[in-house]
């Protein structure tokens, strides 16, 4: 059934790609192509544009550098671009030049301008790209009244290896989102859309990019609204200045020397990229992929340059409108095939002290560290030993609200106290899912399930349609995202698919939410019970003022 939607999707776009498009820009031409949108509506489609230099060789690990004009020649935007380096590779669809983005417009019209939509794609900062329309694709969105535009950005430890020096500073991958807001801001314009008017929409690693942003002095002015979708800026553990100790066993994985700086930073330079995927899972343990760092000054622009939770806590942030949420089950698959890996779970039950917060992501190796990992396996587990036997629901809630759960409630708190944040739960059970079980029964609602209502994933779902019972879903997530992206407020009571309900901003005490399930329904005190154990093993140190004992200080 997957290759059929696969063979389908190509047919689709074989026969909906009725004519050639230019636009064109103070860099040159772009050539792109008309596509159909899920209902049937002619879109512009420019695909594979890139926005900086391939960063290979001395660029390589540094801040990227914007690409120059390619006039007089017309740049093909027509195919979708390759994907940054990641598994599985090959050298078709993986290339370092793959600091690209796409953009999508009903309107090329620059003096009826439409509110922009930039797309973050996930991935752990690891996998995936935003240019495949099998996994980003546009047809729903398009049905709507924005300029969708997606982005690459290094991934891996090619974006992300930071030696605490010049010759790698760190957060090259974000820096990379950055210049790619920088060309938006100087062209969406001549593809209809408004600078001024810019909502980031992230999920996942997507997500987390979308909290820095947002204390990120690179990132003032390039964008006026957030949604950020299952997963938080505010970790569990604290950000580092440098990861020279990781960026020395990549060496040693790809036969680099290590003992001086110079020579092995040099070496990694020239190793074909091929090497740096090949190793990656070898270079972190389960679940540690902390990859930022708060960057040390040498010369650079810099992309964080302080502790976000603290940005947070003291009101410094870009104080923009949010949509930020999570949805019922999260990491409850991941969670169910770890049970399924017996010498994981014996490592578990012999380790549990030390291998709890290594995939859990809080301190490690201290006294409170192992309190912590006690408490947590009391709590939510009731001591049993792990194995594939038991049900997985308990040790599923427990990895879901130390990844996703936690981090994006505390993350919602601290925002709230400065800005409106709309804060939702997505509950709604299709067909089509990330984790189907049992058999081909969708579980619940899993980490992606909603996304894919937004950017269709062809090895998903199929492109739905109006008789199929998911088109009231997509035609609700498609009219918020619209909605908030042209005012900053996801309510339109003059709109068939949002008018039952009055999406409040997040209030500290009432602690309402929206649910998105079968209905949209407005409830309270989201998962609080299981979160009041993280705030009891890991409260916040307030460094503002003299209300520390206050769990969320009023403004």
């Amino acid at each position: 059934m997957i290759v059929l939607w696969i063979v389908s999707s190509v047919a689709l776009i074989a026969a909906s790609s009725t004519a050639a498009v230019e636009v064109s820009t103070n860099l040159g031409d772009i050539q792109g192509v008309v596509l159909k949108s899920r209902l049937g509506e002619d879109f512009n489609a420019f695909r594979g544009i890139r926005y900086a230099k391939s960063p290979v060789g001395d660029l390589r690990f540094k801040n990227p550098q914007p690409e120059a004009p390619w006039k007089p020649k017309v740049f093909d935007a027509t195919q979708d671009g390759p994907q940054c380096p990641q598994e599985p590779y090959n050298s078709t669809d993986n290339s370092e030049d793959c600091l690209r983005l796409n953009v999508y417009t009903k309107n090329l019209n620059s003096k009826v301008l439409k509110p922009v939509v930039v797309y973050i794609h996930p991935g752990a900062f690891y996998v995936f790209s935003a240019l495949s329309k099998s996994f980003a694709g546009p047809e729903f969105l398009m049905d709507r009244d924005i300029v969708l535009v997606t982005i690459n950005y290094r991934i891996g430890a090619l974006g992300f290896l930071a030696t605490g020096t010049s010759h790698a500073p760190g957060n090259a991958g974000l820096k990379d989102q950055v210049l790619a807001l920088r060309w938006v801001k100087d062209h969406i314009r001549n593809f209809g859309g408004n600078p001024n008017s810019v909502t980031l929409l992230g999920y996942s690693a997507g997500s987390v990019s979308v909290g820095f942003h947002m204390v990120s002095p690179m990132s003032r002015g390039l964008f006026h609204r957030g949604i950020a979708m299952s997963a938080s800026v505010i970790p569990l553990e604290k950000y580092p200045d440098n990861q020279l100790d990781l960026t020395k066993k990549q060496a040693e994985l790809v036969k680099c020397p290590t003992s001086n700086l110079d020579e092995m930073m040099k070496c990694l330079r020239n190793t074909p990229a091929e090497e740096f995927v090949k190793t990656f899972l070898n270079l972190y343990e389960l679940g540690y992929y902390m990859l930022q760092v708060i960057e040390k000054n040498h010369g650079q622009e810099r992309f964080l340059v302080e502790n976000p939770t603290e940005a947070y806590q003291e009101g410094r942030f870009q104080r923009t409108p949010l949509i930020v949420g999570m949805t019922k089950d999260e990491f409850v698959r991941i969670a169910k095939f770890m049970l399924e890996d017996e010498n994981l779970t014996k490592k578990y039950n012999e380790e549990w002290e030390t291998q709890a917060p290594i995939f859990l992501k809080y301190e490690r190796n201290t006294p409170k560290s192992k309190y912590i990992s006690t408490v947590l396996r009391s709590e939510y587990l009731q001591n049993q030993t792990l194995s594939k036997d038991i049900p997985f629901e308990p040790f599923g809630k427990l990895f879901s609200d130390a990844i996703v759960g936690f981090p994006v409630h505390r993350f919602a708190h601290l925002a709230a106290r400065y800005v409106p944040v709309y804060y939702y739960r997505y509950s709604y059970k299709g067909r089509f899912s990330d984790f189907l079980y049992p058999g081909d029964t969708a579980y619940g609602s899993v980490h992606h399930d909603d996304l894919w209502y937004l950017l269709r994933n062809s090895y998903i779902s199929p492109i739905y349609t109006k008789n199929d019972p998911e088109d009231k879903t997509v035609e609700r997530l498609t009219r918020i995202v619209s909605q908030f992206a042209k005012t900053g407020n996801p309510n339109n009571r003059k709109d068939e698919y949002l008018k039952g309900v009055n999406w409040k901003p997040l209030n500290l005490k009432k602690e309402n939410f929206l649910e998105i399930g079968e209905e949209l329904e407005m409830k309270e005190r989201l998962f609080l019970e299981r979160f009041d154990i993280w705030e009891r093993l890991l409260p916040l140190e307030w460094k503002c003022r003299n209300d520390r004992n206050l769990r969320y200080p009023e403004v």
